[in-house]
């Protein structure tokens, strides 16, 4: 005997396309959960991006109350010496720091890529300074760049002059390899994750085929990996843009504005000078910078990216 098979009820079929209600026991304790992020995200991140718009438009110097002049905020940064000095220098970073860092940590991620022992402890190595306080790495770096420092110690042994390596020529250069420097260990981990999800026939066969070490790197790895590179060029892009921890601490903006930097600038303008109206449009002058950067990247990744 075949037991009859009734339709569901419409109620039913209805509560079974909606899934979980919105308001059931169930979802009420997964917003509980998640309360503390929203509150931290709505007072620490929202409200204050909210009221940095608002302030962008007013001349508010953090004592009384803000008042309204329209964009006169955003007209004067175009004028503005120090800005300029400043967006050229952060230009200046970004068009060295970003393919020197890209290049130097390809290069060492396929070489800690090897099957050797003791590469672990190589790896580690060139991930410390990751881990390490910018802080305290800044002001190392500031002894070693001294006159007395060991790069002009190390140049004596060799019969040359000493450098002022925070002088006035050399204070972005010094920074940028400060900075590379550091930011190697992550970059050669993103690294080495997409160069071990490269097939290994595929060097094999291009071995087989006579293909040397340039033609593989060149035919093989670059492609392969290409959407590593996507992602690192707009994470480099986007922090050589907010560089701020090691203009601050190894020469703060100088000597002169040598070293200046926007997010630098902006910190300035904000919390030493208390311009708090103008340091916001400032901010949001480098928001639009990085936008339009990232989205020109975004654009254009088709032509260079390989996912398959």
């Amino acid at each position: 005997m075949v037991a009859e098979t009734r339709p569901a009820a419409p109620g039913l079929l209805r509560a079974r396309r909606r899934g979980v209600p919105l308001w059931s026991r169930r979802s009420f304790w997964g917003y509980v959960f998640i309360l503390p992020y929203l509150i931290n995200l709505a007072v620490f991140t929202a409200g204050p991006v909210l009221a940095s718009f608002f302030l962008s438009f007013t001349n508010y110097e953090a004592v009384g109350a803000p008042t309204w002049i329209g964009a006169a905020n955003y007209a004067r940064a175009i004028g503005d010496r120090n800005f300029l000095d400043a967006l050229r220098n952060t230009l200046y970073y970004l068009a060295i720091s970003l393919p020197c860092g890209m290049i130097i940590s390809l290069l060492l991620a396929i070489a800690l890529n090897q099957k050797i022992r003791g590469i672990v402890l190589f790896r580690t190595g060139f991930f410390l300074p990751v881990v390490s306080s910018q802080v305290a790495i800044s002001l190392l770096f500031i002894l070693v760049y001294s006159k007395n420092g060991l790069l002009n110690f190390l140049l004596s042994l060799v019969g040359l002059r000493p450098v002022s390596w925070l002088g006035l020529d050399m204070a972005l250069n010094s920074l940028i390899i400060v900075n590379v420097w550091q930011g190697l260990g992550i970059l050669i981990l993103y690294w080495l994750a997409g160069l071990q999800g490269v097939p290994a026939v595929m060097y094999e066969a291009a071995e087989i085929d006579g293909a040397g070490w340039w033609s593989r790197l060149r035919w093989i790895t670059i492609p392969l990996v290409s959407p590593v590179t996507f992602f690192l060029t707009v994470l480099g892009v986007i922090g050589s843009f907010q560089v701020f921890t090691s203009a601050l601490i190894m020469t703060n903006g100088g000597p002169g504005n040598a070293t200046l930097t926007v997010a630098l600038y902006i910190y300035q303008l904000g919390f030493r000078w208390y311009q708090m109206g103008y340091a916001s449009a400032i901010a949001y002058l480098l928001f639009v910078v990085i936008f339009v950067a990232t989205m020109i990247q975004w654009r254009f990744q088709s032509l260079w990216v390989n996912y398959e």
